[in-house]
């Protein structure tokens, strides 16, 4: 009995002295754990980048270049993301060529995008509004093309306001963009402002150009292109102006567009309501805003205008020397 309990007692010791020293070396295994995990953690992060810098991407060594996973799949998954890609481009903005392209050759982004049909549709036309700059004048700085559109607001004059006189003109380019906009000071005494439709006011005046000066301007914007307007003959007789029926489209003249009216002459509010989706004249007329619907609309249908317009001024056939004509007109003679 005495050597059994000795020996339980030196197991007891034994087995405290143990549990004793465990503690210690556990603590000293977490501190090395912990002190090495900083260094596990940079390794993994090291490792688990692909070539292309994405970080969780698993990358296939070989002895080519690595190439992620997940775009060299099986079944063109590829081409599928690059066509997503493209999709994304066309429709956020111009390819880089094709920019470097346009500048290259002084063409706007905005032509682009139209020419590319890039974003949303006419894109550039409706942007175009957000540099308007009421009264400006001629805007600086722009290269004018073939056509320009013209819309003009009257004011009344004479006994009853009856009468319609000038107050303000407005020219935009091809593309929408604000080309010349400027108060007119009418030359008789105004009777009846027409505010809620002219959009004019009194107040409106005290910057207003005179009469002549807008005048001289507009016919140096009109010579030699193609006008563009919506019942236009008003317009150009407010300004006292003519230009050749040839280089003009007018879109309430145009046979496509009468059958909005019944055959009739349509108005430009039922036109941009009924092909352009577009509700203008709600309140107070801008005469910037119908010049660019004008010539939105014309450019929508710019192919039937081509063809009437050549349809309506073919060219007379010339009479040769020495032909038909001028033996006929020798007969005559003798």
């Amino acid at each position: 009995m005495a050597s059994l309990s000795s020996n339980w007692k030196k197991l007891q010791a034994k087995l405290k002295a143990e549990s004793q020293s465990k503690p210690i070396a556990k603590r000293k295994a977490d501190d090395d754990s912990q002190s090495s995990a900083p260094a596990k953690a940079k390794k993994l992060k090291s490792s688990s980048n692909s070539s292309d810098g994405k970080p969780g991407t698993v990358t296939k060594k070989g002895p080519r270049e690595s190439v992620p996973k997940k775009l060299n799949g099986i079944g063109g998954q590829m081409g599928a993301a690059q066509s997503t890609l493209a999709k994304g481009d066309q429709k956020h903005g111009v390819s880089p060529s094709a920019a470097l392209w346009g500048a290259a050759n002084g063409i706007s982004p905005e032509a682009l995008a139209e020419a590319y049909q890039l974003g949303a549709r006419d894109s550039s036309m409706m942007l175009s509004t957000q540099n308007d700059k009421i009264n400006q004048g001629l805007a600086p700085g722009l290269e004018l093309g073939k056509y320009l559109a013209l819309d003009c607001e009257m004011v009344g004059v004479g006994p009853g306001g009856h009468e319609s006189a000038l107050a303000r003109v407005s020219v935009v380019d091809f593309h929408g963009r604000q080309v010349y906009d400027s108060y007119v000071r009418p030359q008789e005494k105004v009777t009846d402002w027409r505010t809620p439709v002219s959009g004019i006011a009194p107040r409106d005046m005290r910057f207003a150009r005179a009469f002549a000066d807008v005048q001289k301007e507009v016919a140096g914007l009109l010579d030699g292109r193609i006008l563009v307007g919506h019942d236009v003959r008003h317009d150009l007789e407010a300004l006292r102006l003519s230009h050749p029926p040839r280089d003009v489209r007018d879109t309430a003249k145009h046979a496509a567009f009468k059958r909005h009216a019944n055959g009739r002459r349509p108005a430009l509010r039922i036109l941009a309501q009924t092909l352009l989706s577009v509700e203008i004249q709600g309140g107070a007329h801008s005469s910037l805003e119908d010049a660019r619907v004008t010539m939105l609309l014309f450019r929508r249908h710019k192919s039937e205008f081509d063809v009437d317009h050549a349809n309506r001024y073919v060219p007379r056939p010339v009479a040769m020397p020495g032909g038909a004509n001028t033996k006929k007109a020798k007969k005559k003679k003798r």
